[in-house]
């Protein structure tokens, strides 16, 4: 294999022998490629050839473009990143990822994030990954591939045992996949981050949460999971509960747009006086109201030392629930990151939240608000923070995740690529 290639020129030289025309995109991507040459042997490299950069012209990568890329890539060991999120792939594009994956053994991260990727296409990466030992982390985010789709990545997670970073989020799955997808997760011991969010779910009986559930109670290897929009209710919340009750691995529970009422709070908020471990809760757009928030805010005050980082953005609480959060966070100096937008903010509220903001409680880049003043009365204006600074799923995460260390320091100390 050669350290140093020239990807440009290779890249043109593969463009004249595939007869195929340079895309003027990757060619601009190559050449900055080359020209920070000497941070490869210790960095590596990823390639950002994303179809939605705002920043150069961007002709969007076709499937023919990526069997040209793909063997400008097949030697090169300096590459550990590909980044192709929103170009205009296909099953047949999916079939010289397939390739790729079989014959590389560098590449780390791949985000073929709003492709047109679909089920035979999945079956193709999911079944290089059978075989692949080096990717860590696959981002397949907003691709059909649907249930059947969904089943392959299922039968891989009981063969691979590197990756660890898996996004499956908006990829039109089914019951059936997510159920064999949290059966394979019950042995599968390498996968530490997960997005299985809106599905396409039929049925009122929340069947996926509860073998969520009982892949909980017996994987010490998840740490991260997203269950957004899952139609999730106060009957799956109770499951995933009692399933965290045992748990001692998971840091970080996205629970975002479910159907979540003060009821199914209460369950969390007796979990969080005996889980020492969740340290990052996504509680945004369900409905615990007052009530909800009273629980929450009793059991991070009085027992939990360990969450560091809450949203309970849009969930129709008013200012008694926000002001006993706040008077939580004033007891819990544990808690560091609060997201609290599109509730229904009263004077006090105002007042409480702009009172630790200024005593320095809560740091301006820790919440979502930012208190200004109007003819003497406090308002809250809001700010563009939330919780997915924390998370894995960031495009490029230095920034981004060197700001969540402080707010999970078990997701921090998971491996991160770049």
């Amino acid at each position: 294999m050669s350290v140093h290639p020239h990807l440009h020129r290779h890249y043109v030289q593969a463009c004249q022998n595939l007869g195929q025309p340079e895309n003027p995109f990757i060619a601009h991507v190559l050449r900055e490629a080359d020209k920070n040459d000497k941070n490869r042997q210790t960095k590596g490299t990823t390639l950002k050839i994303a179809g939605n950069n705002h920043l150069v012209p961007v002709q969007r990568v076709t499937d023919d473009d990526l069997q040209v890329l793909a063997s400008v890539l097949h030697n090169t060991v300096f590459v550990t990143g590909l980044d192709l999120r929103y170009n205009v792939l296909t099953d047949a594009g999916a079939k010289h990822v397939a390739a790729f994956l079989q014959e590389n053994s560098t590449l780390q991260y791949l985000n073929l994030m709003f492709n047109d990727i679909g089920t035979s296409g999945a079956e193709l990466i999911a079944g290089a990954l059978h075989r692949n030992e080096t990717l860590l982390y696959l981002r397949m985010t907003g691709n059909k591939i649907g249930n059947k789709g969904g089943m392959f990545f299922a039968s891989m997670l009981q063969i691979n045992s590197t990756l660890e970073k898996l996004d499956l989020g908006d990829c039109d799955m089914g019951t059936q996949c997510l159920i064999a997808i949290a059966t394979a997760l019950t042995q599968n011991t390498s996968v530490k981050a997960i997005n299985l969010s809106r599905p396409l779910l039929y049925s009122q009986e929340e069947e996926t949460t509860v073998h969520v559930a009982l892949m909980l109670r017996n994987n010490s290897s998840l740490v991260e999971l997203h269950l957004c929009k899952h139609e999730m209710k106060n009957f799956g919340v109770e499951r995933l509960c009692e399933a965290l009750y045992e748990n001692s691995s998971l840091r970080y529970l996205d629970l975002s747009c479910n159907k979540v009422t003060c009821d199914g709070v209460k369950f969390l908020g007796e979990l969080l006086k005996r889980n020492q471990t969740l340290e990052i809760l996504d509680l945004n757009a369900n409905r615990m109201e007052d009530d909800g928030a009273i629980h929450l805010s009793g059991a991070l005050a009085l027992y939990n030392r360990t969450l560091r980082a809450l949203s309970v953005v849009s969930n129709n609480i008013s200012g008694k629930g926000l002001v006993a959060l706040s008077d939580a966070m004033k007891i819990n100096t544990e808690l560091s990151y609060i997201y609290i937008w599109g509730n229904k903010f009263d004077e006090a509220t105002c007042m409480a939240f702009s009172d630790l903001i200024q005593r320095g409680r809560l740091e301006p880049s820790h919440t979502d608000v930012e208190p200004y003043e109007v003819d003497g009365r406090v308002h809250l204006a809001e700010l563009a923070h939330g919780l997915r600074q924390h998370h894995y799923w960031m495009p490029s995460g230095g920034g981004a995740m060197s700001r969540a260390a402080n707010a999970s320091l078990a997701i921090a100390a998971v491996s991160q690529h770049l």
